[in-house]
């Protein structure tokens, strides 16, 4: 098929063009994939926390009223740690996002010709020949030359750029849904199966989380669900050996 004309050349395949909306909702698809992993990580973060929080208070022989305030201080604590430190990474992230746009839109201004040159060095750098790299080049840089550049040369998507608010709120919500479960089993249950029953809970909780996440990224789940179990139990052994540990000195 010739660069220009859409007409189809012997010994060489026609080349069916990608509608753009094709390619906008891929990147969509992406965008919600990966709120959706890490979703289920901030759960899984907010399950592992609270639980070590509360079976080492459990541990050291704290009662009820010392539960009941530690577990929803340690979820508040936790949540509000993760909304903070989402926000700071992601508005760090979208600062840089600009600052290399302002850049681009910059050189698209004073040097068109230079930068039309250097997305077709950039096409041709993944394989396509220099006629058909520069005919890609300015197809896609006649609507919105910044959207072209931006998404090959700055892998950016300038017309969705990442939301610090989204992400703080997304961070918060997934840990608190996490840290709910542990901390309602551990003040539910009463006498010597309080522990136990909120280390069975955790398991369950932590198997489902790795579940889910090896389904989000196409991977073989019984990998991901041991690696989830396996730590938070770990994490659970620990603190309850720290809690007992203290509770046995104070006493």
């Amino acid at each position: 098929m010739s660069a220009g004309d859409g007409t189809d050349t012997p010994g060489r395949a026609a080349v069916t063009p990608v509608h753009p909306a094709s390619v906008e909702q891929a990147s969509h698809s992406g965008v919600r994939l990966n709120w959706l992993r890490a979703g289920v990580l901030g759960a899984n973060d907010g399950i592992v926390s609270v639980s070590g929080l509360v079976i080492g208070v459990a541990a050291a022989g704290a009662g009820h009223g010392a539960l009941l305030t530690a577990g929803p201080a340690g979820l508040a604590a936790g949540a509000l740690s993760m909304a903070v430190g989402e926000y700071v990474s992601v508005s760090t992230q979208r600062d840089t996002e600009e600052a290399l746009l302002a850049k681009e839109r910059g050189e698209l201004r004073d040097y068109p010709a230079e930068e039309l040159e250097e997305l077709t060095g950039l096409y041709v750098a993944k394989g396509l020949t220099p006629d058909l790299a520069h005919a890609v080049a300015v197809q896609l840089t006649a609507p919105d030359a910044l959207a072209a550049h931006a998404e090959t040369e700055l892998r950016i998507d300038s017309e969705e750029l990442t939301n610090p608010w989204h992400a703080a709120g997304a961070s918060m919500a997934a840990f608190i849904t996490g840290s709910v479960l542990p901390l309602l089993v551990i003040l539910l249950v009463t006498g010597a199966a309080q522990i136990p029953a909120t280390v069975i809970a955790v398991a369950l909780a932590l198997a489902l989380t790795g579940w889910i996440s090896a389904r989000l990224g196409e991977a073989k789940p019984k990998a991901a669900i041991l690696r989830n179990v396996i730590g938070g139990l770990l994490a659970m052994a620990v603190t309850y050996a720290i809690g007992a540990l203290v509770g046995t000195q104070v006493a």
